[in-house]
């Protein structure tokens, strides 16, 4: 097995990996029939109920954040992802019993959403910490690259499966599919090998542990800037759902098979995305940087294509270059901090990723309703290269990243300042830094 997939030779990995997958697939299905009831069924087309349908289902991360990554940081994270598996997968099927019996209304899904989000947000921070018990810290970049993998392989997948299935049997059916794909993750928990865990550091019970994690990430520079980009692309550059369905359906005229295609396109993109991250030995801030321009250049593209084949392919793009943006980020900040304080920072980290959605989704969805679905996707542009931006004025100051050019050859070169004035710089910025921890 190459190193991409390296990880995949631990055994409790590998049984994680596959229940991960098995869930995702159906999570991604109920998401697809989610979205399309909301704006074909309860709805005429309104772009903005599915953009408050995904604010109240992200929105609660944002609210929960703090007590979530504590909880992440103390409990038995086994045990506890087996009791939010098990709560996410009962809503699945409530949801999927309203709709079934024709008795659902929009403020039903407005609700499951909620609580769904409740479920989420203190899911979010626990899955992501016990990656680090599965692999040895060596593999850690390589587990959360291929993590990334399962989800998009089951967002190529599970959309396609939804389109297909809402048209035979209903979007209901999917949703009660769904449920039962939840019993995937809970048998992997359950036959996990629980002697081969590698139990990280837990924080004992003491008062301010909350707010000493934000103070531990102020003291951080590189995952400041990481989490400034993440807010601007997660908050208006991956509200993927309304872009695809509304051009899908307003731009092109299209229905939901069409839709249900659209998703799993661009997760092809993603795939491809996660498993570059997966051959890196350690994530890098140039690849972030990379990865942000890149996604913003691909969000301008897909707002010109002219057809819905063109746009289809600028799809792939976006997935590829979000991917490489979300598996770097969220590896550099795992393999970064402090294992002690790894569930606080990550719960921060999903909160701003996913609770800009609040603000995020509706005002997209105001733009498309407004403008057109075009211009929502110029509004994912203007994200991504702001993120890019805001990188490269990390890189400049923190790193002392230089570009100059050279009159002999026309090319432009990314060099670093001289080690003197880089270690001068590097000193009165550790001061600053410092003193500003010894203020807070």
């Amino acid at each position: 097995m190459n190193s991409t997939f390296r990880s995949l030779r631990v055994h409790n990995y590998l049984l994680w990996f596959i229940g991960a997958l098995t869930s995702n697939i159906g999570t991604w299905m109920q998401r697809t029939a989610q979205d399309w009831i909301v704006l074909t069924e309860l709805t005429d087309h309104d772009a903005a109920a599915v953009g408050i349908t995904m604010a109240l289902q992200l929105g609660p991360v944002l609210v929960l954040m703090p007590w979530a990554g504590l909880i992440a940081d103390r409990v038995n994270v086994r045990r506890m992802l087996m009791v939010t598996q098990a709560v996410m997968g009962m809503l699945a099927l409530g949801l999927g019993a309203i709709v079934v019996t024709g008795v659902a209304q929009l403020w039903h899904v407005y609700l499951f959403a909620l609580l769904l989000g409740i479920a989420s947000a203190v899911d979010a921070p626990i899955r992501q910490t016990f990656v680090a018990e599965l692999v040895e810290k060596k593999d850690l970049t390589n587990a959360v690259s291929l993590n990334s993998v399962s989800f998009h392989t089951a967002r190529m997948i599970g959309p396609a499966v939804a389109g297909l299935l809402t048209v035979v049997i209903g979007a209901g059916w999917v949703f009660v599919i769904n449920s039962l794909t939840f019993a995937g993750t809970l048998i992997a928990l359950w036959l996990i090998r629980v002697s081969e865990l590698r139990e990280q550091p837990r924080a004992p019970r003491a008062k301010g542990q909350i707010i000493a994690g934000f103070r531990y990430v102020r003291g951080k520079p590189a995952i400041v800037v990481i989490l400034v980009m993440v807010s601007l692309i997660g908050t208006f550059g991956m509200n993927f759902s309304i872009f695809t369905s509304t051009m899908a359906t307003i731009e092109f005229h299209k229905g939901a098979g069409e839709f249900g295609l659209l998703s799993s396109i661009m997760a092809v993109g993603s795939v491809t995305g996660a498993l570059v991250s997966a051959r890196q030995e350690r994530p890098r801030m140039r690849t972030i940087f990379f990865a942000s321009g890149l996604f913003g250049v691909a969000c301008l593209l897909a707002a010109l294509m002219p057809s819905f084949a063109s746009f289809a392919v600028s799809l792939a793009l976006i997935g590829f270059a979000s991917l490489m943006f979300m598996t770097t980020a969220n590896a550099t900040v795992q393999t970064t901090v402090n294992p002690a304080m790894r569930g606080r920072v990550m719960a921060l980290y999903m909160a701003i990723f996913v609770g800009g959605t609040p603000v995020g989704a509706p005002f997209v969805g105001w733009v498309v309703n407004q403008f057109g679905p075009r211009w929502g996707l110029g509004v994912a542009a203007i994200s991504g290269v702001l993120a890019a931006s805001v990188c490269l004025y990390w890189l400049v100051r923190y790193k002392h990243v230089r570009v100059r050019y050279s009159r002999s050859w026309p090319q432009l070169r990314v060099g670093y300042a001289s080690d003197a004035r880089a270690h001068e710089l590097a000193t009165q910025e550790i001061a600053i830094v410092e003193a500003e921890v010894q203020k807070g």
